[in-house]
């Protein structure tokens, strides 16, 4: 079976491959001291998935393939974050896309849930960043979703990052967020089941969020 690498995968075997020799390596994300400054979504390797509870049997999960974020970051200080995000509704993929049978992506786009056609768009602003650890925080920001804008909060890790290294000549942050919000709260209602019963699905929504982002230059980049 062929297999494939992304640009950033191959950076860092190659960065690895050439410490042997002199001496370079690639710092740990967890440790590295990361600058802060203005960041930018690396659509490569993020990732927004969602999950229902569908009739109490499981937690149907689908994901949304196109999306966005810039951020203000400051990893001494995480409080002082600014984040916001945009996501192409669109984009929505379940695991049964198929149009001879049940198009359940198209279903999900239609009327009666997202109303993809009258509301394309969804986006996310911060609004406050509490910080509840050494490398976690509360992020509480405003949501807008099928044409209404609520608050939602997300339980966000910095997983650390780096500055740059001679492979990958800018920095590189991640982290892992997760949130729960009540579609009614959005005007999206149906299938919610009846009050003491499971047959439906849930109107609780949990969101599950990993991403990377790359920021400022390495300082001796442009030296």
């Amino acid at each position: 079976m062929k297999r494939t690498i992304s640009a950033a995968a191959l950076a860092a075997v190659l960065c690895v491959s050439a410490s042997a020799s002199d001496k370079q390596s690639t710092p740990s994300a967890s440790t590295a001291k990361v600058p802060a400054g203005a960041y930018t979504l690396d659509k490569s390797h993020a990732s927004l998935i969602f999950k229902v509870d569908h009739l109490g049997f499981s937690n149907y999960t689908a994901r949304f393939k196109r999306f966005d974020a810039k951020l203000q970051f400051d990893p001494a200080n995480l409080s002082t974050a600014k984040l916001t995000a945009t996501v192409d509704v669109k984009s929505l993929e379940t695991d049964f896309p198929d149009t001879a049978k049940l198009d359940f992506n198209a279903q999900l786009l239609g009327r009666e849930w997202f109303d993809a056609a009258q509301f394309p768009t969804m986006e996310y602003r911060s609004k406050r960043v509490e910080q509840t650890g050494a490398q976690s925080m509360r992020i509480h920001g405003d949501l807008t979703l099928h044409g209404v804008t609520k608050p939602v909060t997300l339980d966000a890790s910095y997983n650390g990052g780096y500055a740059g290294h001679p492979m990958d000549p800018h920095a590189r942050i991640g982290f892992s967020a997760q949130g729960t919000l009540k579609r009614s709260d959005f005007g999206i209602s149906y299938g919610i089941p009846a009050p003491g019963t499971t047959m439906g699905v849930s109107d609780e929504v949990t969101v599950i969020i990993e991403t990377e982002f790359n920021g400022p230059p390495l300082a001796t980049a442009n030296q």
